[in-house]
């Protein structure tokens, strides 16, 4: 870890000097012009190679929402990532939310908006329990679209979203806003 990194912004946006969270930020690399030009790609490979961090990172998730829910709800794809290891750690179930047409059973469906279009995730029409405390778990909040997508899917299977999890938030994309009324954690804001 470099000691001469500034604080981060991290947690809810505040600034913070937690050599933890300054470390989970160092280890997250910055690719220019991916996928196309003009794009800086945050890629946390880097992170996710890195035992330590990776386990630091779940234990500061587990620590966080131990006792508070009751189901990890994980999107498609990175949120498999941290949510499935979360769900371990927690001693609670793993629920995915997919795109469209990948899950066997039946399922809901809510369509949400792209920057060019529009796409569609799906949940088990049994994954969620009325009353049922669920935490969402993605890498990234950009827009808020696939997470306000994901929120509705669990409302309308009676579940209560607890909170929303993310590694990483883009602030200038102003997907918060379209979380409002959520409580939502993100460790790294840029």
């Amino acid at each position: 870890m470099s000691k001469t990194m500034p604080p981060v912004r991290a947690v809810d946006g505040a600034m913070t000097a937690d050599p933890a969270i300054i470390a989970l930020r160092e280890r997250i690399r910055d690719i220019p012009d991916f996928p196309q030009p003009g794009i800086l790609f945050r890629d946390i490979t880097p992170l996710l190679a890195d035992g330590d961090a990776f386990r630091g990172l779940v234990e500061w998730m587990a620590t966080r929402y131990r006792g508070t829910v009751d189901t990890i709800v994980a999107i498609e794809s990175r949120g498999f990532i941290f949510g499935a290891p979360l769900a371990y750690a927690l001693g609670v179930g793993l629920v995915p939310v997919r795109k469209a047409g990948k899950l066997p059973d039946r399922t809901l469906r809510e369509e949400y908006a792209l920057e060019y279009g529009t796409a569609t995730l799906e949940i088990h029409h049994d994954a969620v329990r009325p009353g049922e405390r669920v935490l969402l778990v993605d890498d990234l909040l950009a827009t808020g679209g696939t997470a306000r997508a994901a929120a509705t899917l669990v409302e309308r299977l009676g579940g209560e979203v607890a909170g929303v999890f993310v590694l990483a938030e883009l602030s200038a994309l102003g997907g918060r806003a379209v979380l409002a009324g959520l409580d939502v954690t993100s460790l790294i804001v840029y």
